[in-house]
């Protein structure tokens, strides 16, 4: 399955948009306000909010840079607005009226005519006709001035050079102190009938199609609540992405808040949810059903720690609580604390009642349900209720990485049974909700955690045997961290002990590969899109990326070559090409290199191939009539050019020189880094300094020798396309070297195979042309 990191547009199809298309505003505020933005029509979006503070502020923003989408989907930077028209209705409810002091401001962020950075602030109420909660605006850029007062105060907006404007949305009791209000106000603005004309209306946008590949998307409000839903399925559903679609409602923005002493905690009873996550989530299950994507829903028990109410978090044997290491952290609810419990199966509640309400089936994630442990080892097994809990089975565990008593293996033992009843009962109060239709429940286990090979005995308290089958209709697994880094023996070892453990056969998981953190480490995504491909060799049930933010960011491509999955034309016969060649075989090793001549005569030359490809012409390895016969028998069987074959360079075979006897040193792998297992086979070329690397996808599996520091291996196994796959990883710092004999990946050049029988009888050789195949590695 190859893929493609792509950075612009290079000839891909496009098409256009009208310039602020309500697919892409987005929003952004301050916590602990809440806002979303959906689209409600095609020229039309809403925002709703809800305000905690006198001060709070919430912008609805236009970027002129789309720095949000797939390189491949994004629209085309243009901060030239001159002689451009924006025209719209507003409406509001809450939101303070547009002739207020502090009333809806259009802030122009951009340069003036002589370069400098610096902002306009346009009162909309001046470019507004009607009232002042319901009014048509229109605003001409080209005649635009900032300003409270006209024309006293007019400040000449430069329209050339404008990097981004936001309408800035206040409570209609806004004040600009940062005092509570009464009570939460929850608001809404809309913008209705939006209409871009004159110079620059329109803007380019990728407009790719990838054919669905088989793959599923994930997502994650924490990560999208600031853009549409129509924009967040346009990139799912371009990028090829079908069927399910697992989405996390989060840890940060779901929830209503209220009161709590001085603080403002979360809502556990009543309604829940934020009035604008349950719009957003409305429109995007609506979108979604449109698209024929089938969302789950996905709920953790982690919490935003600002909100979360104290008696509700799991603890270490000292007390602290425990924390994530994200900033603002976030806090793992107790399983053992019935009030925490409760209020998770109101949210599960909640969100199982949008998925019903839009009569698609309801499919519901329980997300990582786990004990916390802390860097240092200590395991979070000391709150209040799990002390109530667990009683006289409470004994101290200072470092879970140290080997365990009978009496703290007893204690896990007793933890890991809280701990499934808890998603017990989450999974039942999903159940009751979706009623008659019912629902399918699956539970999603991170391995690298629960599978700790520190803490052997973790797994009692993280793994319970009360998750065994069928307590679930699906498990689910990640275990991003054993593949960023190429550990697929531990993924292996992971996947087997937990098939033992509990007891899902393959068709009864779903797996999620992925993802890269951070943009840096964008070189991961080849090991994503291999545990991709491992994932569905094993047939299970469904495989996802996780997730698109990552994906949108580096440009990620997934493609399925013709053959794979259930296609019944295998693309790829391993079956070796039947004559053996001569030294008179005609050899032909090319390159891709774009070169560009100035009218002084210097070029300027562009490689667009990183490795080379063989052709060859194998007309020479007929000599009978019997070889003839053989021939046409082997390319009716490949179907002509439509499979693959090996093929027995005659002139380029061994790791050793071209032809040598291969030796366990012959070509560096690359270096040990105590987590790496799985390292592909290389031959270099040429300069030791700049060497031309080539991927041996083919190598005879008998000849293959490894040595890891000049010492010959034996903990390693073959794995498909020629990566070695060791037991356990190569300490740091050891070189990993191999020898080997290999062949080449070819086809037939063509369809069609012209023999003629008067040249050939009289000893002239047919034209049999074999071009290599790039596989995907």
């Amino acid at each position: 399955m190859p893929y493609w990191l792509a950075k612009k547009r290079n000839g891909q199809i496009s098409n256009y948009i009208q310039r602020f298309d309500p697919r892409f505003w987005t929003v952004n505020f301050p916590r602990p306000m809440m806002a979303s933005v959906v689209t409600s029509a095609a020229d039309a979006l809403r925002v709703d909010a809800v305000f905690h503070h006198k001060d709070a502020l919430a912008g609805l923003i236009w970027d002129s840079e789309d720095s949000l989408d797939h390189p491949l989907l994004k629209f085309a930077t243009d901060r030239d607005y001159g002689h451009t028209e924006l025209s719209f209705r507003w409406r509001s409810s809450g939101i303070k009226s547009l002739d207020a002091v502090h009333g809806p401001t259009l802030t122009i962020e951009g340069r003036d005519a002589a370069g400098s950075p610096r902002s306009w602030f346009v009162r909309l109420w001046n470019y507004a006709s009607g009232s002042p909660e319901d009014a048509e605006i229109y605003i001409r850029f080209s005649h635009l001035d900032g300003g409270f007062l006209m024309p006293g105060e007019a400040d000449p907006v430069h329209p050339a050079d404008i990097d981004r404007m936001f309408i800035s949305l206040v409570a209609s009791n806004y004040d600009g102190t940062p005092d509570p209000l009464s009570s939460p106000q929850t608001a809404w603005m809309e913008m209705t009938d939006i209409l871009c004309q004159g110079h620059r209306a329109m803007l380019e946008i990728g407009d790719i199609i990838v054919p669905p590949h088989g793959l599923s998307m994930a997502t994650a409000y924490d990560d999208s609540f600031n853009q549409t839903p129509a924009r967040l399925l346009r990139s799912v559903e371009a990028l090829g992405y079908r069927g399910l679609l697992n989405h996390y409602v989060g840890m940060s923005h779901y929830f209503r808040l209220e009161a709590g002493g001085s603080d403002l905690l979360v809502a556990h009873s009543g309604d829940v949810l934020n009035a604008p996550c349950v719009r957003w989530h409305d429109n995007f299950v609506a979108r979604a059903k449109t698209l024929g994507l089938e969302p789950i829903f996905s709920l953790s028990y982690e919490l935003f720690n600002a909100h979360c109410p104290e008696d509700w978090k799991q603890r270490a044997e000292n007390g602290d609580p425990a924390l994530t290491g994200w900033d603002p952290p976030s806090s793992l609810l107790s399983p053992a604390n019935t009030e925490a419990m409760m209020y998770l199966q109101n949210v599960a509640r909640a969100f199982t009642t949008i998925l019903r309400n839009h009569t698609v089936p309801v499919k519901f994630q329980i997300g990582e349900p786990w004990w916390w442990v802390m860097p240092d080892g200590r395991i979070c097994l000391y709150d209040e209720a799990a002390n109530t809990v667990l009683v006289n089975a409470s004994v101290s565990i200072p470092d879970i990485y140290a080997p365990m008593d009978s009496a703290q293996r007893a204690m896990l033992d007793a933890a890991g049974v809280i701990l499934a009843a808890s998603t017990t009962a989450l999974a039942d109060a999903v159940r009751d909700e979706a009623g008659e239709a019912g629902a399918e429940l699956m539970l999603l286990v991170y391995l690298p955690t629960v599978l700790d090979s520190r803490a052997h005995d973790l797994k009692r308290a993280n793994t319970p045997l009360g998750w065994a089958s069928p307590a679930f209709d699906i498990l689910q697994i990640e275990d991003y961290d054993w593949v960023s880094a190429g550990n697929f023996t531990a993924q292996r070892r992971g996947l087997e002990e937990m098939q033992s453990r509990l007891g899902y056969s393959p068709a009864q998981q779903h797996y999620l590969s992925g993802f890269v953190l951070q943009p840096e480490d964008e070189a991961e995504w080849r090991h994503i899109a291999d545990s991709a491909e491992r994932a569905v060799a094993r047939d299970v049930a469904a495989t996802f990326i996780w997730a698109l933010p990552q994906v949108a960011r580096d440009g990620f491509l997934f493609f399925k070559l013709q053959g794979e999955g259930n296609d019944p034309m295998i693309a790829f016969d391993d079956v070796l090409f039947p004559f053996a060649l001569g030294q008179n075989a005609q050899v032909s090793t090319a390159f891709s290199t774009r070169i560009a001549q100035s009218a002084s005569g210097h070029e300027r030359r562009n490689a667009n191939w990183a490795e080379a490809r063989q052709s060859y012409d194998v007309g020479e390895a007929v000599r009978s009539e019997q070889d003839l016969s053989d021939l046409t028998a082997f390319f009716r069987a490949r179907r002509g050019a439509a499979k693959g074959f090996r093929f027995r360079d005659p002139f380029d075979f061994s790791s050793n020189a071209m032809t040598g006897v291969p030796n366990s040193v012959d070509q560096l792998l690359g270096q040990g880094d105590a987590v790496q297992t799985a390292f592909p086979l290389i031959k270099y070329y040429g300069d030791a300094d700049e060497p031309q690397m080539r991927r041996i996808t083919r190598p005879e599996v008998s000849s293959v020798r490894i040595s890891v520091d000049a010492v010959e291996a034996f903990n390693w196994v073959l794995d498909p396309l020629g990566v070695i796959q060791f037991d356990d990883p190569p300490p740091v710092g050891t070189q990993i070297r191999a020898g080997f004999l290999f062949d080449v990946p070819v086809r037939f050049a063509d369809d069609q195979l012209a023999i003629n029988a008067v040249t050939f009888a009289a000893g002239e050789a047919p034209t049999v042309n074999l071009i290599e195949l790039r596989e995907a590695v």
